[in-house]
């Protein structure tokens, strides 16, 4: 009863991440998504674009990787990757919240939860390197289907796009990143 207890207690934490929002808005520009629609639209950008991958890779454990991944964001809260913020406290304070969040599991299942989070923050392995490209990738089609986005509010210039996000992407997804550098060329050329 008590295992079961404590993974009652994950997926109502978990359920927090519905709360939590990010600077993203929807493709159709109605609203800000929050982290939770953010992480199930990438679990499925990544079972769509799998085959792009430029590695091998085990699609269920990308799955995986990208339904936790910003689990910690009920602690850290989204932190856009044009905004201003000092990195190392904020992988600090992710840190604690992944110690804290994946600490509601039982002990074998919260490591293995949280083995795979540092893998994905880790990015060496290919898994990791994919899931990372998708993560970096879905928030750049956003912007480009609501006219820029969040762009224009943190001042993003195509050079800052292609080093923190472009770079990303091309490690795991170099074609998907090749048809988004024409929609973004454009988009800068307007």
């Amino acid at each position: 009863m008590k295992r079961l207890e404590q993974q009652l207690a994950f997926l109502i934490e978990a359920d927090k991440l519905k709360s939590t929002l990010r600077a993203t808005q929807l493709c159709d520009g109605s609203r800000k998504e929050n982290s939770g629609e953010h992480s199930w639209h990438i679990a499925l950008y990544a079972m769509t674009l799998a085959e792009h991958a430029n590695r091998p890779i085990d699609i269920s454990r990308v799955i995986r990787m990208l339904l936790i991944h910003d689990l910690v964001e009920i602690d850290a809260g989204d932190v856009p990757i044009h905004s201003q913020h000092d990195q190392s406290a904020q992988a600090l304070v992710e840190q604690a919240a992944a110690d804290r969040i994946f600490g509601l599991l039982p002990s074998e299942q919260g490591r293995e939860f949280r083995d795979l989070w540092d893998e994905f923050e880790a990015a060496e392995t290919d898994d990791a390197v994919f899931a990372k490209s998708i993560d970096r990738v879905q928030p750049v089609i956003s912007n480009l289907e609501t006219n820029g986005g969040t762009w224009p509010e943190f001042n993003v210039t195509a050079e800052q796009l292609e080093q923190r996000v472009g770079v990303k992407v091309s490690r795991g997804a170099p074609a998907v990143w090749q048809i988004l550098q024409a929609r973004i060329a454009e988009w800068f050329a307007r």
